[in-house]
């Protein structure tokens, strides 16, 4: 009877798991073998916002234009200039 296959993820001794792989599966059941273990298809969890999409950066530079508003995006960043010549970067 051959040995059955084992986990072998990395432990935190960087040492291999020794525990039993999971059947069909080449991880054990505290690795990801368990049934409903690991990320989603289609993985949902990597969405993005789209808070900086070059469309939404657009959207915001034209409604602060219309307003009036004395502030640019930059990278990310919105500096405020203020009419007596000094600015603050604020974190958006």
């Amino acid at each position: 009877m051959p040995a059955s296959p084992r986990c072998g993820a990395k432990t935190r001794s960087s040492g291999a798991c020794r525990a039993p792989a999971v059947r069909g599966k080449r991880r054990c059941r505290m690795h990801g073998g368990a049934k409903g273990s690991g990320a989603p298809r289609a993985n949902r969890n990597a969405r993005k916002h789209g808070r900086f999409t070059k469309d939404e950066i657009a959207e915001r530079r034209e409604i602060r234009a219309l307003l009036g508003g004395g502030a640019e995006d930059v990278g990310g960043d919105e500096v405020i200039r203020y009419s007596n010549g000094l600015h603050a970067r604020m974190r958006s």
